[in-house]
């Protein structure tokens, strides 16, 4: 019979993003459009002509009228709150030009939701989005959650949200949408590979409760340890998992990376650390002339001998720290991949202060292996490929897994 155990933490989802503490204030002047052409202020660059932005406010100022009489209803109660949603939407368009999916701003509500969430408590269905070739993406439903528990898949394209078109839809603004109390619904309009046609999904929210780490020890000698998300806390988990591990006499362990969005890098080059020789590089942050590239390597503990046998498990849910991690052990020869290609995450962003109330997360640097290539936005390929059908699912079945302890248990 097979032992499972489980460590749960209450935590925010990740986002498949590392966060760096930095602040910055970036400052905008207003005047008249006259004046302003000529005016000069800190952060404001140089050869640029902004007038055409301060023609476009006076035109709004003057000319615009609702479409309707029910768009007359407006949140903001005064010219000064007015004023500031402009800015907003000024810096939102600012960082939409970009076309990077992981650039956008937050504004003061979504802000406030970003900080809840990192906090350790929310409220919604626990699925990680992304913008993928201008779509918007499921990267992974977390696991136990709402989203995994209604059927919804790594890779899932969300074309609808509550019958709104979600195919201009940023990502903060659709997270915003999908977030709500507990207990109330929100309808998915889902497609995938597999389906003819797209279908709608229900979800009902929940407060978002998320196992960090599962141990399970199989009937056939083989170890699982399945990690769900790097949070600030999983180090010291995933070090008293292998100590679980050790202690059992095992010597064949399968790491299951699949549906994990990633979440700290400091956690990803602790774990790396267990597993490889100090000095040994795990990832490297390319700034690409904006700073110093910082090579992150590895700490050194390098517990195991040559008697340990190691699968990773990765799929398309497996992201950013989760892809940091599987590529070092990969390279440095401690461990086969199986599964399928991972999410492709291959950038760095960090979240920066505009003021006290908003952020901008921005992406500043891409991620490159030990190899000195960046992650594939195709993902990492596994070396041996499995996939996990919906058939699968269903009759309660992971051929992946089953693979992966095939190879340990055929090793000598």
């Amino acid at each position: 019979m097979e032992n499972t155990r489980t460590i749960s933490y209450s935590r925010a989802i990740a986002w498949g993003i590392v966060i760096l503490a930095v602040g910055l204030v970036l400052g905008f002047q207003f005047a008249s459009s006259d004046s302003l052409a000529d005016s000069t202020s800190p952060g404001q660059p140089e050869n640029v002509d902004f007038s055409p932005v301060w023609k476009a406010w006076g035109v709004i100022d003057d000319k615009f009228v609702p479409a309707s009489v029910a768009s007359t209803t407006v949140i903001a109660t005064s010219t000064a709150d007015i004023n500031q949603e402009r800015v907003w939407g000024l810096i939102a368009g600012l960082a939409a030009s970009l076309n990077d999916p992981y650039t956008y701003f937050l504004p003061p509500a979504e802000n406030e939701d970003f900080n809840e969430e990192m906090s350790g408590r929310f409220e919604g269905v626990g699925m990680e989005i992304a913008n993928r070739d201008k779509v918007l993406t499921v990267v992974t439903p977390l696991k136990g959650t709402p989203a995994e528990r209604a059927g919804i898949r790594s890779g899932d394209k969300i074309l609808q949200i509550d019958g709104v078109d979600a195919s201009n839809m940023e990502v903060n603004a659709a997270i915003k949408k999908i977030r709500g109390p507990k207990g109330t619904q929100v309808v998915l309009l889902i497609a995938r590979e597999s389906w003819t046609e797209p279908r709608e999904i229900k979800v009902t929210r929940d407060i978002i409760n998320v196992p960090v780490i599962t141990t399970t020890v199989r009937e056939d000698g083989v170890y699982v340890i399945a990690l769900s998300t790097f949070t600030a806390n999983s180090q010291a988990l995933f070090r008293d998992a292998l100590r679980e591990f050790i202690k059992s006499g095992k010597s064949k362990l399968v790491l299951d990376l699949r549906g994990n969005p990633g979440g700290y890098l400091e956690a990803a080059v602790d774990m790396a650390s267990w597993f490889l020789p100090s000095g040994a590089v795990v990832v490297t942050e390319d700034y690409a002339g904006n700073a110093g590239n910082i090579v992150h390597r590895s700490r050194g503990y390098d517990i195991f001998n040559e008697n340990l046998r190691m699968v990773v498990l990765v799929d398309r849910g497996s992201a950013s720290a989760s892809e940091i991690l599987a590529d070092a052990l990969h390279f440095h020869k401690k461990a086969q991949l199986v599964g399928t290609n991972t999410f492709g995450k291959g950038s760095v962003q960090e979240l920066v202060e505009i003021t006290p109330g908003t952020s901008l997360k921005i992406t500043v640097a891409r991620w490159l292996g030990p190899s000195g290539r960046q992650i594939p936005l195709e993902g990492i390929k596994p070396d041996v490929e499995v996939k996990l059908t919906e058939e699968d699912i269903k009759a309660k079945k992971d051929p992946q897994l089953e693979k992966a302890a095939a190879i340990l248990n055929a090793m000598q």
